[in-house]
């Protein structure tokens, strides 16, 4: 395993190195998993042949690439920001300019700031059509934006937010309740009874000038707003292709909570991730998942990666870079899966990239600190088995789409809480257990009760 080159200040990019010198670091690449060197270096270290600093490849790219188009320079300049804000550095070749475009067009960079709670991106990826329910949520998460006001005054925007809230469930009650599914509309009509007490509380909270009861009333209104929204799934919204429908599949969403053993860290002893897991979106990398977190895959297993950037795990013992699945004795492989916005079902098999849908918004982005998605080899989009990595980033530079992981890696969850937590961790942490806390009825085809 290598690091990434971290790009917090000047004078620790130039000390970054490799800590293997085995990880080639010619030609593009992607995503990889563990024993293929990981992921991230061959397409994101420089292929200055010291590794000392980044400046000898400035110098040498500045002398052969002074035909760039505005185009490349323009990804250049953006993949440049992201080296200040932390990004890992781009290979800048004129072949992998060509090979693999990390950025589209420039409109891309200028769109909206990226949403980056986990929380909101998971409540905007279900599959529903309800503007009612939206209005009401927006307004609840403004409050975060708003308690970023020094002192008490941050409750004067809060309650504007409260206000904006409540008269949008007022108004908008009965078409809330009119798009609940029908075997869940009592569940619905119940939270909406408690979502409209919760916002007296806070109302009561903001007139009392508790400015620190403010966000945990928040996290438990916008709780009750993500049920209701759930309410509103009448079933599973696709059928998987045929060639994937007797995997194991996640037709739904999953709760795990992931408890880590941390050595030599005096103020962190184990930690627990609560991780929800989004079949709705990522039914087949979900479902496979869980499937091993039900075969008791991970437990016991070391953290393989953590350099800032990412931390990895599920990498086995032995030569194979998977899962191997006893009933065939091969490795178990799932295809690379992406939902995007505007489809009712993923892409199988190919990037986004791949498919020229270089402007297209994937469901479930890279945003969030904490985004949990696959690895895989990089030149084989349907390799991934059971090693998994959680972002160590959030979506700073540029909105989903325009960054360089989504769309070319399957997103399947989020940690929703201790994520901060991950930046603590550190190679040979042991995960102690995984363990689905809800969601487990949504698995199907699960093989690991064939395996008993």
């Amino acid at each position: 395993m290598s690091t990434i080159i971290s790009c917090s200040t000047c004078s620790s990019l130039a000390a970054s190195k490799l800590k293997n010198p085995r990880i080639p670091t010619q030609g593009p690449s992607f995503l990889r998993t563990h024993k293929s060197c990981s992921w991230w270096n061959r397409q994101f270290l420089p292929k200055c042949s010291s590794h000392k600093n980044l400046q000898c490849q400035l110098q040498n790219e500045q002398q052969k690439k002074r035909w760039f188009s505005l185009k490349e320079c323009t990804i250049s300049i953006a993949l440049a920001a992201g080296l200040i804000t932390g990004m890992p550095s781009l290979d800048w070749s004129p072949v992998a300019y060509a090979a693999n475009p990390a950025l589209s067009d420039l409109s891309v960079l200028i769109s909206g700031p990226p949403i980056k709670d986990p929380g909101a991106l998971l409540r905007y990826a279900l599959p529903i059509n309800n503007k009612a329910i939206r209005e009401v949520q927006k307004p609840l998460e403004d409050i975060t934006e708003s308690l970023k006001i020094a002192g008490v005054k941050a409750l004067d925007s809060v309650e504007r937010n409260l206000r904006q809230a409540s008269r949008s469930l007022k108004q908008g009650k009965s078409s809330i309740i009119s798009g609940l599914a029908e075997s869940k509309k009592d569940h619905g009509v119940e939270l909406l009874d408690k979502l409209e007490l919760g916002m007296e509380e806070l109302q009561q909270i903001v007139e009392d000038r508790n400015r620190d009861a403010v966000a945990p009333k928040q996290k438990e209104l916008l709780q009750y707003v993500g049920d209701v929204e759930e309410d509103m799934v009448d079933g599973f919204p696709f059928e998987v292709p045929e060639e994937y429908r007797s995997m194991p599949l996640l037709k739904g969403r999953a709760a795990v909570d992931m408890k880590v053993k941390v050595k030599d860290n005096p103020n962190l002893e184990e930690c627990v991730f609560h991780i929800v897991l989004d079949g709705y979106n990522a039914p087949v990398t979900a479902g496979n998942f869980v499937d091993l977190v039900q075969r008791h895959f991970y437990d016991g297993m070391e953290i393989q990666r953590a350099d800032g950037f990412v931390v990895q795990t599920g990498d086995p013992e032995g030569p194979a870079e998977g899962f191997i699945d006893p009933s065939t004795e091969k490795t178990r492989t799932i295809p690379l899966e992406i939902m995007v916005d505007g489809e009712k079902t993923p892409f199988y098999g190919a990037t986004l990239e791949e498919l020229g849908l270089y402007k297209a918004q994937t469901k479930l982005p890279f945003n969030a600190f904490g985004t949990m998605a696959m690895a895989r080899d990089e030149f084989e989009d349907n390799s991934a088995s059971s090693q998994v990595f959680w972002l160590l980033k959030e979506s700073e530079l540029t909105p989903s789409n325009a960054n360089i992981l989504d769309g070319r890696y399957a997103v399947f969850g989020y940690v929703t809480e201790n994520q901060d937590f991950l930046a603590d961790l550190k190679v040979g942490d042991v995960i102690e257990s995984i363990q689905v806390v809800s969601g487990l009825q949504n698995l199907v085809n699960p093989s690991y009760k064939i395996a008993g």
